[in-house]
C-alpha cells in the first residue's frame, strides 16, 4: 500500500457490547492505536477516527459507531473523504468459521453472513477490500447470533490479548508489505485449522 490505508475495525458501540466476541475488530483497532504514534480519536463519518503511522506508513483507523449492520456507512464515507481505494481498505472482523485464536488475511470473497461485511460490501459497492479475520469459533450449541454478542470465556480471555496483538500485526503486515506477503505470513500457519 503505497499511499494511505483505511483500517476499519468492526464492532458494536457502547459498554453493553464491550468485550464481546463481535467486537474483536474494535479491540484490534484500539491495539493499533495504542502502539502507533497518532492523533486522538475524533467523531467523524459515523464513527471514531484516528490518523496513525503503521510501520512508517500513513493509515486511518475507524471504529464505526453505528451498529454492525450499518458499519458500511462509516467505511464508505471515510474512504471517500481520505480518498482511499477499495484495495487499500482493511476490515478487521470476528469470524465464526475460524477457531478461536486463528488469524487470517483474505481479499474479497463472500461475507459468511457477517452483517458488518455485508454492509461494507454494499456501501463500498465492491467486496474487494482486505479482511483480517479474527477467529472466534462456533458455539457448541445454540444460536450464533447470541454467541457473538457474549463475552469471551475465561479460558479465551486469558489468550485474548495475544490474539488481538497478532491480528494487529497482520494489519501492519498488510500496510507495510502488501496483501500477498501478509497472506503468505499469516495464512501458512497450521493448515489444519483453515476453514473447509
Amino acid at each position: 500500500m503505497e499511499g494511505g490505508a483505511l483500517v476499519v475495525g468492526l464492532g458494536n458501540p457502547g459498554p453493553k457490547y464491550a468485550g464481546t466476541r463481535h467486537n474483536a475488530g474494535f479491540m484490534v483497532a484500539d491495539a493499533l492505536h495504542a502502539r502507533a504514534a497518532g492523533s486522538g480519536w475524533q467523531e467523524k463519518f459515523h464513527g471514531l477516527t484516528s490518523r496513525v503511522d503503521l510501520a512508517g506508513r500513513p493509515a486511518f483507523l475507524v471504529k464505526p459507531t453505528t451498529f454492525m449492520n450499518l458499519t458500511g456507512r462509516s467505511a464508505s464515507r471515510a474512504a471517500a473523504f481520505f480518498r482511499v481505494a477499495v484495495p487499500d481498505i482493511v476490515v478487521v472482523h470476528d469470524d465464526l468459521d475460524l477457531e478461536f485464536g486463528v488469524v487470517r488475511v483474505k481479499v474479497g470473497g463472500g461475507t459468511g453472513g457477517h452483517k458488518g461485511l455485508v454492509s461494507c460490501a454494499a456501501e463500498l459497492a465492491d467486496p474487494g477490500f482486505v479482511r483480517v479475520r479474527v477467529g472466534i469459533g462456533r458455539p457448541p450449541f445454540g444460536d450464533a447470533t447470541d454467541y457473538v454478542l457474549q463475552p469471551f470465556t475465561k479460558i479465551e480471555a486469558a489468550e485474548l490479548a495475544d490474539v488481538v496483538e497478532r491480528a494487529a500485526d497482520a494489519v501492519v503486515a498488510v500496510v507495510r508489505d502488501g496483501t500477498v506477503k501478509a497472506m503468505n505470513e499469516f495464512n501458512r500457519r497450521g493448515a489444519a485449522d483453515e476453514e473447509p
